[in-house]
């Protein structure tokens, strides 16, 4: 079940509240604040499909209830972790690839883009809402799916943390815990996060919301996760050479022998 005038509403407030942010964002002059931001549209879009949704089934509060400790947990992590920080390189590169007028410019390169982008992913989350199938098996699996990519994601992005924390490892490569059967445990949690929520759309009948998470997989693997993370961290980190040539970039698998280097 798809509903064009429930979707277009979800659009409208995301929107109003990427523009608010984007206000904030200009006398700090740091636009990180959308990545705060970014798991939080997820939630206002579950309450907008939920508040207009014309019946209400189990799955569409057991969706509220994930993406609310999915979001919360993603974006406290993030706003910890850049609180005090100034602005993100990423985005301090957009704003010297993009002056004069970055100030202006950032309301659709940055805020405007990402609320977009959330609100084409958020389709599995419309679909399990309106959906009025009984719980099955699908629900279950995409539930238990949505636990393992939780616990990547929320292990991985602690390890990290610590392991940036503590003095020693300065200039170091992470390569314990998690981080050592893939390099970006986070990320692949990610991902499962957004195919446990299709599967849930799925057992909905909602098939068509099969977009959301294609497009968070591409985009992790391909354009603002792996690809870009690792585009200059090996001249950065001498060290990350052998530690991709010995393991998984993104789905965990057993760490490789070293290379030979005789």
């Amino acid at each position: 079940m798809f509903d064009l005038n429930i979707y277009a509403a979800g659009l409208a407030v995301v929107l109003a509240l990427a523009i608010s942010a984007w206000l904030i964002s200009i006398p700090a002059r740091n636009v990180s604040l959308v990545d705060s931001l970014w798991s939080l549209f997820f939630l206002v879009l579950t309450l907008v499909y939920i508040t207009w949704a014309p019946t209400l089934a189990a799955r569409a509060y057991i969706l509220l209830f994930l993406v609310t400790v999915w979001a919360t947990r993603l974006s406290v992590f993030i706003t910890l972790r850049n609180r005090g920080q100034p602005e993100d390189r990423r985005y301090q590169a957009m704003r010297a690839e993009n002056e004069p007028g970055f100030w202006l410019k950032s309301l659709y390169l940055v805020f405007g883009l990402q609320a977009i982008l959330a609100w084409v992913i958020s389709l599995p989350l419309l679909g399990g809402i309106l959906g009025s199938a009984p719980l099955g098996w699908l629900d279950y699996l995409g539930v238990l799916l949505w636990l393992i990519g939780f616990g990547f994601e929320a292990i991985g992005d602690q390890q990290l943390a610590a392991f940036k924390a503590h003095p020693l490892s300065r200039g170091q490569v992470l390569d314990h815990g998690l981080w050592r059967y893939t390099r970006h445990p986070n990320y692949f949690g990610e991902a499962c996060v957004w195919w446990g929520f299709y599967l849930l759309a799925l057992a909905a009948g909602a098939w068509w919301s099969l977009l959301g998470p294609v497009l968070v997989t591409l985009l992790l693997l391909r354009v603002s996760g792996v690809a870009l993370l690792e585009k200059d961290i090996a001249e950065r980190r001498p060290a990350y050479r052998d530690y991709i040539c010995r393991t998984n970039a993104f789905f965990p698998g057993p760490p490789r022998a070293r290379p030979n280097v005789n």
